[in-house]
């Protein structure tokens, strides 16, 4: 369902204070596998097809903080986030501010509200939440209890008498991301505002009050919200990697199983006039230049289009169409440092990158080390996962009688077993439309 067709967009949560989990900031600005809390979450949620637009809710005082999170975010999913608001002094007034500035900028159809510190949320669960939101107008995530739960009277500090024990097969633990058509939620919201309530914590709960009708779609059990120190060790452990069943990515876990995904990529480009190509992200002189919308990096092209192959997520003219004026000139590092932040949204590791140029000319020999280098750092991978080589056509085709030059590429990654099924279901689609 990724790619909704409604316009969509979400408000997350970041304006709360965290000090139960101690530190010198609040716990959405803790870094985990080496990016804020905040930045994962904010990633998971931009890389979705189906989200237009996000509407980030900060604490006063916490611009620095939220600042330096853009830093670790790529500048393509960057372009998806509004400015942030300042939040209120309950979540309630800070979802408000955040829905209140989407309304001033043109109300969506449909909005997403989710809380800054649950990092793991996906993309099926995302897909679920603007299903239901769309085909309901209030649906919120759930997850059964396993819990047998007792409600209580206190008497004394800890200690409590059981008044009822509801029967666990129709309890549900809720969580975010909770979808809303946008009208009926910002309503709700004022309606409160009228009658002088502040003091709900979710805004399933709000929207009951104000009448309308709520449902539980299924959540996800990875799904959790970064409560306590001990959360934040097992989000740093997930993220970095550090087990060697993780993928440091959103629902990693020690008993996470992987399959391998080979992806392949091709890219042509003529010879025009210049003084230089663009291979690989660096620029070698030349007697020519390339004909082409971009900068025209047939290598790092090639490989944007293998990485996007192995996560059966179309190629580079779907990501950046040529047609879109916006990426004219533009340099291709941004294109396939898009193509790894996808990647990395869906749980994936990349082992290895592989790249052939096909070309009599220019020599890339006295390139290479450099070549490689700029894709390891584009990539974040080790340098000892990337090669390159080069070759010519022996003076047959295109190639070999010097009218242009192309690469063909090849990336290696590792993907969730789950995300690897989710992609082989879509792709089936896809040959059946």
């Amino acid at each position: 369902m990724s790619g909704t067709a409604f316009p969509a967009a979400a408000v997350v949560v970041a304006a709360g204070r965290g000090i139960r989990i101690g530190g010198d900031r609040p716990k959405q600005y803790r870094r985990v596998g080496g990016q804020a809390v905040l930045t994962r979450t904010l990633a998971a949620l931009a890389v979705h097809d189906g989200i237009t637009r996000i509407q980030p809710v900060i604490a006063p005082d916490a611009a620095a903080f939220y600042h330096a999170c853009l830093d670790d975010l790529d500048p393509i999913l960057r372009a998806k986030l509004a400015a942030p608001v300042k939040g209120g002094a309950t979540r309630q007034l800070s979802v408000r501010a955040g829905l209140e500035a989407l309304a001033a900028a043109g109300a969506p159809e449909l909005v997403l509200v989710h809380d800054a510190a649950r990092p793991y949320v996906d993309a099926g669960l995302i897909d679920r939440a603007l299903a239901a939101g769309r085909d309901h107008g209030a649906a919120v995530p759930g997850i059964a209890v396993t819990d047998t739960i007792k409600l209580v009277e206190d008497l004394a500090p800890g200690i409590g008498r059981v008044r009822e024990t509801p029967a666990r097969e129709n309890l549900r633990a809720v969580q975010t991301p909770q979808a809303f058509a946008f009208p009926l939620l910002l309503d709700a919201h004022h309606a409160a505002m009228r009658a002088g309530l502040d003091g709900f914590t979710d805004d399933g709960a709000l929207a009951e009050w104000a009448g309308l009708s709520v449902v539980v779609f299924e959540g996800d059990i990875r799904n959790r919200k970064i409560t306590q120190p001990t959360d934040l060790i097992e989000a740093d452990r997930s993220f970095s990697g550090s087990d060697p069943a993780a993928s440091g990515q959103p629902g990693a876990s020690a008993m996470t199983t992987y399959v391998t995904r080979l992806g392949t990529g091709f890219d042509v480009h003529a010879f025009t006039d210049g003084d230089h190509v663009w291979l690989g992200g660096v620029k070698i002189p030349a007697d020519r230049g390339v004909l082409a919308h971009s900068d025209g990096d047939v290598a790092l092209h090639a490989l944007t289009d293998a990485l996007l192959g192995a996560i059966a997520d179309g190629d580079i003219g779907t990501h950046f169409p040529p047609s879109d004026e916006q990426w004219r000139g533009a340099s291709s590092d941004r294109f396939l440092a898009h193509a790894v932040e996808l990647v990395r949204a869906r749980g994936g590791k990349i082992d290895h990158l592989d790249i052939t140029v096909l070309a009599e000319a220019p020599r890339i020999g006295a390139h290479r080390e450099a070549i490689r280098a700029r894709i390891a750092e584009i990539a974040g991978v080790p340098l000892t996962s990337v090669s390159i080589k080069a070759t010519t056509t022996e003076k047959l085709g295109f190639v070999g009688r010097a009218e242009g030059l192309a690469a063909q590429a090849a990336a290696t990654v590792r993907l969730p077993e789950i995300c690897a099924e989710v992609n082989a279901e879509a792709e089936t689609t896809e040959r059946r439309a």
